[in-house]
């Protein structure tokens, strides 16, 4: 028997070396020998969790041949979204209308993965509850947890991480004190050519003990050598156990003993840095995951902190290790630690300017969906997807901000504007949250509710409900009859002519979608809808054997799509071309046209249009007399329809046509040899397979 291929998972680098915890690893990896299915490392804020579980993944990722998977919930607000983002982690987009959390436990139940959720204090009911839920439906899932206090289910093994262990006495030597092996590091980054030296290790020893073998303390206080020396530094510290009592109203005295040696570090920190520097760390503070500098200044900017030195600050800041700075494909972006996050944020509520500056994040990001939806359907359309993925979070947080706040306006008008990173980019479950939420709490009439009555059919389209998006058609009409724009009609039309696509009633369908004209509208908000529209009615002629109005309507959307730059619909065009050539016994252009749909469908992220574009490679394949590489793309599309929750949407002609192709593939090759080719195909990683697909030509 053929072995399982390994799966690595998600975890992030390890960018720099683990001191220690060589103690704490062995109980992990006992743990989880000893049969323990859910593990807790629990501790305080900067004891070093996160980096401790990295290594701890990384170490375990060859024994679970589906991967080990990092779930960063630090900016997970909700915890409604919980079972949502971990989906997003494993490719899990589904399109069903059934609870996330079901959709996971069906997804993990015969798979070996461990699955790491990172940061969970302030989700701890609902990491228990979702852990019980998995760990009963997945037999060879294994969770591992990082939190300062543990889940308390009854699967838990807890383990507290301590900080690093420190010399015993003031002159002991570096071996085997690994808050000094830290320390030392993280001095000779701050110092080039830092050394321990006799001369200097009794003050190195005493910093490391003042600060309790704390990591992120010891990484706080090592940035500061830049300007003193091991003696000053220490000893102002000294100092400052005393004296910083103004934080005491930041951090709880509840914590343990060395969470003191925290907040003396941060504390200081914070008077080290200028009223201009302490005023953006703590407004930093309110934007969720990574920023950039644009969003710095549009959200932390004002009179106080005008906006041209915002650059300089945010250096100044990288440069006190108050804010991370990260090169990234897209740009540089920065990031803040969890517990310098929470002092900043802190801070913020003790200078009465939190509600300003939430209401300012809402508002610039309320505007960045705006402009991505007046973006979507031009050349610009794969930047504004990768914009919106990468400011999930930040979206997120201004959603939930509008919801907890009872701002029902700026819900839908933000719920609606979002409909392309809902319906096109696989967030669809999540919209649907969100639409429903605002929906519910905002019912006046207005072009926000419209259009947010309109985003939430489409969402229905794609998680295959039907009589969802046909239950909205009437109530946009009326919310839209009075509107002058020409666009407007058209959705309508999408909305009703598309569901009744779903439910296989494609004669109605027709007569539904041919109302539209043939030539694009004058610009309006719904621009999208036109182009959709011709997608669902190329789709019609071929289920009505119309092969020759298909590809016309598919070579007339095309051309659009074309002069616009625009991609996502374009792959749907080239998808119907597919089916047309294919109808027309082309089964090598058939091929050509579904590559290019395919690669389209990719490079939006849609999962829903490369799974299609899957099936119809697959067909065109097996047309071509290649009936074993047809089970392979079947096996490849299977895996993607599996995280799409129902497979081929549960519209009748696209399971119709999966199954044609199943069944003439065995036929050709008999089951053996068709289920070795599928399960090859099956068990390699779906980008794998993709890329195998979209360079590997079959000829006739």
């Amino acid at each position: 028997m053929a072995m399982r291929p390994q799966r690595t998972g998600n975890l992030p680098p390890e960018t720099r070396e683990l001191y220690g915890r060589q103690q704490e690893l062995a109980q992990i990896r006992g743990a989880f020998d000893d049969g323990a299915r859910l593990v807790t490392l629990a501790g305080v804020g900067g004891v070093g969790k996160t980096r401790l579980a990295l290594r701890a993944a990384r170490e375990a990722q060859p024994s679970f041949p589906d991967g080990v998977w990092w779930v960063e919930l630090s900016s997970l607000r909700r915890g409604a979204l919980l079972a949502h983002t971990v989906g997003e982690v494993l490719s899990v987009v589904d399109q069903t209308t059934r609870p996330m959390i079901d959709v996971l436990a069906e997804y993990l139940a015969g798979r070996e993965l461990l699955l790491v959720l990172d940061t969970c204090e302030h989700l701890v009911h609902e990491c228990a509850l979702a852990a019980d839920v998995l760990l009963r439906a997945a037999p060879g899932l294994r969770i591992l947890v990082t939190s300062r206090r543990p889940l308390g289910t009854r699967a838990e093994r807890p383990l507290t991480v301590d900080p690093l262990p420190v010399p015993e006495g003031e002159g002991g030597a570096c071996g085997g004190a690994d808050a000094m092996a830290l320390l030392a590091a993280r001095a000779a980054e701050a110092v080039p050519g830092f050394a321990v030296t006799d001369a200097n290790r009794p003050a190195l020893v005493r910093l490391s003990r003042r600060l309790d073998g704390l990591p992120l303390a010891i990484e706080l206080a090592a940035a500061r050598l830049r300007d003193l020396s091991v003696a000053e530094l220490t000893d102002k510290l000294d100092d400052r156990f005393t004296v910083l009592g103004t934080t005491d109203e930041v951090l709880d005295d509840a914590e343990p003993p060395w969470h003191q040696a925290l907040r003396t570090a941060i504390g200081w920190s914070l008077e080290l840095c200028t009223p201009a520097e302490r005023l953006l760390w703590a407004r930093l503070s309110v934007l969720a995951g990574g920023f950039d500098a644009q969003a710095a200044r549009a959200v932390c900017a004002d009179a106080r902190l005008p906006e041209d030195t915002i650059p300089a600050l945010l250096a100044a800041l990288t440069d006190k290790s108050i804010v991370t700075w990260e090169p990234t494909g897209g740009g540089e972006r920065y990031r803040m630690l969890d517990t310098i996050r929470e002092f900043g944020a802190a801070w913020l509520r003790g200078l009465g300017e939190e509600s300003t500056l939430r209401h300012r994040h809402r508002d610039y990001f309320r505007a960045l969906a705006r402009a991505g939806d007046a973006a979507w359907m031009g050349p610009d359309q794969i930047a504004w997807r990768d914009r919106m993925a990468v400011e999930h979070a930040n979206l997120r947080a201004a959603l939930d901000f509008c919801l907890a706040e009872q701002d029902g306006p700026s819900a839908l008008q933000m719920g609606g504007t979002l409909w392309f990173l809902w319906y096109a980019c696989g967030f669809a479950k999540e919209g649907e949250h969100y639409l429903d939420r605002a929906l519910d709490l905002e019912s006046a009439p207005g072009p926000d509710r419209a259009k947010a009555l309109w985003a939430r059919g489409l969402v229905g389209h794609t998680l295959g409900d039907a009589q969802i998006g046909l239950g909205f058609v009437d109530a946009f009409r009326k919310a839209t009859a009075d509107e002058a724009d020409e666009t407007a009609p058209l959705a309508a039309a999408l909305l009703e002519g598309a569901s009744l696509v779903l439910c296989g009633r494609q004669a109605r369908a027709a007569e539904v979608l041919d109302t539209a004209p043939r030539t694009p509208p004058s610009p309006g908000r719904y621009d999208a809808a036109w182009p959709l529209l011709q997608v669902a009615r190329a789709f019609v002629h071929i289920q009505l054997g119309q092969v020759t109005e298909a590809a016309a309507v598919a070579d007339g959307l095309c051309a659009v799509c074309d002069r616009h730059g625009e991609t996502h619909v374009r792959a749907w065009g080239d998808y119907l071309r597919a089916l047309a050539a294919l109808a027309l016994g082309r089964a090598q252009e058939a091929q050509a046209h579904a590559r290019d749909a395919l690669g389209g469908k990719r490079r939006v992220h849609d999962s829903l249009g490369i799974a299609t574009a899957l099936d119809v490679l697959a067909t065109a394949t097996l047309a071509s007399g290649h009936a074993e590489r047809a089970a392979q793309l079947l096996g490849t599309a299977d895996r993607v329809w599996q995280t799409l929750g129902t497979p081929q949407m549960g519209a009748p002609d696209l399971l119709a046509a999966r199954q044609a192709c199943e069944a003439q593939a065995r036929q050709a090759l008999g089951d053996d040899t068709y289920e070795t080719a599928f399960r090859a195909s099956y068990d390699t990683d779906p980008d794998t397979g993709i890329t195998h697909a979209l360079h590997t030509a079959t000829a006739p």
